[in-house]
């Protein structure tokens, strides 16, 4: 039987794909922080159109997203144990999100990401 395939996410996997496979190391990590800040969006969305469905994908996007950002952190950077901590917690705010989702909370933390990415492209110049 054929699966329903969303063009919209077909569409994000060829632009992710894309920027993926021509990026450094600092261009992959914005690229991360780009695909967390957009599932939570997209997360939020869902949940005022009761789509629990795109609900659920968006979270798991952005879980995912958190976890490479987790698995790339240097340790031997001044900032690990921040960024670690910063991670760790978004994490587990998001998986709580899936059982009790909170609106609120995944705004703050998405405009929390967008701070910092937003920094980090000032500072990398």
């Amino acid at each position: 039987m054929l699966r329903k395939r969303d063009p919209y996410d077909a569409y994000q996997r060829v632009e992710f794909d894309a920027r993926v496979r021509g990026a450094n190391s600092s261009e992959l990590v914005h690229v991360c922080y780009d695909q967390f800040i957009n599932a939570l969006g997209a997360a939020l969305v869902a949940d005022q159109r009761k789509d629990t469905l795109t609900r659920s994908r968006s979270l798991t996007r952005a879980l995912t997203a958190l976890m490479a950002l987790q698995l790339g952190v240097d340790r031997e950077h001044e900032m690990a144990p921040a960024l670690t901590e910063f991670y760790g917690a978004a994490s587990k705010s998001v998986l709580a999100s899936s059982l009790e989702f909170d609106a609120a909370g995944l705004e703050e933390i998405r405009n929390d990401f967008r701070e910092v990415r937003d920094g980090l492209a000032i500072a990398q110049g």
